[in-house]
């Protein structure tokens, strides 16, 4: 959701931009030749139409309608957006304890990566899921990934965890392919 957020403010990002950039051209054109037509917008036709319109006509109401529309859809991704929290066991009634799903994984990593036969190690985590892909040169892929399940499954029972997210383990020799 994060990455509709982002795609989201790039494009509103843009369009602003490109429209004070339109702005800018128009006016720069206007004060420099004020005789000639507009430049690239045809703006004083909408000038005229705007002084036509009143706040109770169809459009102006229409429009309106389409903003709100437009500023609570663009609320609800926001708020879509958080980042979830871990909540971890609660040492008391009045204190609540949460972790981030980076923080989660940068401990998992850190202990995947103190393992014997491991060159190099992945680690994502969210709420529900702890995904871990390694490579290793030294030993083979069905030997490693038991040991790795094992160590990160003790490392995660010693978490005060309130709910254990579910493992899995990608190992990918290089010993094996050779």
């Amino acid at each position: 959701m994060r990455a509709a957020v982002r795609l989201l403010s790039a494009l509103l990002g843009l369009l602003i931009g490109s429209a004070g950039g339109l702005l800018a051209a128009e006016t720069t054109w206007h004060w420099y030749r004020p005789q000639n037509a507009p430049l690239l917008l045809p703006w004083p036709t909408w000038r005229d139409r705007l002084n036509e319109l009143t706040w109770a006509t169809t459009e102006v109401r229409l429009a309106a309608a389409g903003v709100a529309f437009a500023g609570l859809l663009i609320l609800l991704v926001a708020l879509l957006a958080r980042v979830r929290m871990i909540r971890m066991v609660n040492p008391a009634t009045t204190v609540t304890v949460e972790t981030t799903p980076r923080s989660l994984a940068r401990a998992v990593s850190h202990h995947v990566r103190q393992q014997e036969n491991v060159d190099t190690a992945s680690v994502t985590a969210t709420t529900r899921k702890v995904r871990i892909r390694v490579s290793s040169s030294f030993a083979p892929a069905a030997e490693l990934q038991p040991q790795l399940v094992a160590a990160v499954t003790d490392l995660l029972d010693d978490l005060p965890l309130s709910r254990r997210p579910k493992l899995s383990v990608a190992v990918r020799s290089t010993r094996e392919r050779q």
